[in-house]
């Protein structure tokens, strides 16, 4: 039995941490499905930055639209709907087939809204409704703007997928505020269930701290982090008020593993997969680790419920010098910063080939 599939037995189900419109022409997004169990997808700027840059599967549909008077952000959505649509669809009949736990595809507001709350929680309803399907999220940056944003798509009813969390405490900020929208469905007599999920980043501590710390404790920070936040994901999910908005029939803000691609050359590619087998939770992993831990990955014990030895290992950081609280909000501004950049570049990638497809055409 392949390394995936036994993951997937134990609950925890792998989405593609990757969208290109090759994925979906050359029909290996469904291999993947078919072979690999993938149940879902994920997309970010920086994802869809490289695959417009790095192939021509785009170059008419930008000619098309361009030629039809789009351009920029307008442009770019047009593009990641034909993808996350197609895909959504593709991915259909695992929604279908497991209640809405599964077969999920997520677009992201833009980040350059990441500190306006109103702004945000407009374009994400926005989305929400160009999108015309029930099994695609909206990720909102857990951010101190993006709580209120949460809180306010999931009470109007939008699934959502928190991404940009680092730490214990932005997850569970990120928890309370999708607790609090439930709740005031509840009270408006509005359906309980909104699906969400919570999206903790974990390889970057990883790379944050190679330099600053013994040889010993090096790509162990991301999962120690990755412990001590699923600690508080069961804690949650044990918790009276928990329960009651499960007996009026919410469902669970499932946690993700985000960032789980292997940054240092020198470390297993299957680190995080590996490390973070659990339950009720999602591994989005880029293309390269899914098929390396197809060929050779190992599913262990997986994580326990507590967080086994987080706290300790985490004290052995803070006597090296590392301040995870700090790190942790250092890191969510970085990773803000970074896809706010290739948004940019990515806007600026679909003008430039905007430009020579119309002289192109032009010059006929």
């Amino acid at each position: 039995m392949k390394a995936t599939q036994q993951l997937h037995n134990i609950g925890q189900s792998l989405w593609l941490d990757n969208i290109t419109r090759g994925l979906l022409t050359s029909g290996t997004l469904r291999r993947y499905i078919n072979e690999f169990s993938v149940t879902g997808l994920t997309s970010n700027p920086t994802i869809f930055d490289k695959a417009i840059k790095d192939a021509g599967f785009y170059d008419d549909a930008i000619y098309q639209k361009t030629a039809a008077g789009k351009s920029g952000e307008a442009l770019f959505y047009e593009l990641a709907l034909e993808d996350l649509t197609q895909a959504a669809d593709l991915l259909r009949p695992v929604y279908d087939a497991t209640g809405g736990i599964d077969g999920w595809v997520s677009l992201e507001v833009s980040p350059l809204l990441a500190d306006d709350t109103a702004s945000t929680i407009k374009s994400v309803a926005e989305l929400h409704r160009r999108a015309k399907r029930p099994n695609i999220f909206i990720k909102i940056p857990g951010t101190r703007a993006g709580i209120p944003a949460i809180e306010e798509s999931i009470f109007a009813g939008v699934p959502v997928n928190v991404t940009l969390l680092f730490s214990r405490e932005q997850y569970v900020a990120a928890a309370e505020a999708y607790l609090r929208g439930i709740e005031r469905r509840i009270a408006a007599g509005l359906d309980p269930k909104v699906d969400s999920v919570a999206s903790l980043f974990v390889s970057r501590w990883d790379v944050a701290v190679k330099d600053r710390v013994p040889v010993a404790l090096r790509n162990r920070l991301g999962i120690a982090i990755a412990k001590r936040t699923y600690a508080a994901y069961r804690e949650l999910l044990a918790s009276p008020r928990w329960r009651k908005l499960a007996d009026a029939g919410a469902r669970p803000q499932r946690l993700l593993w985000a960032s789980t691609g292997t940054k240092d050359p020198d470390a297993p590619e299957t680190l995080y997969i590996e490390a973070l087998a659990a339950p009720d939770t999602i591994n989005t992993i880029p293309e390269k680790t899914l098929l390396a831990f197809a060929d050779h990955g190992k599913v262990g014990s997986g994580l326990p419920t507590d967080g086994g030895d987080a706290e300790a290992l985490l004290a052995e950081f803070t006597r090296a010098g590392v301040d995870a609280v700090a790190l942790a909000g250092e890191l969510q501004l970085e990773g803000a910063q970074s896809f706010s950049k290739s948004w940019r570049d990515l806007m600026d990638c679909i003008a430039s080939r905007s430009v020579p497809l119309m002289k192109g055409t032009q010059a006929k």
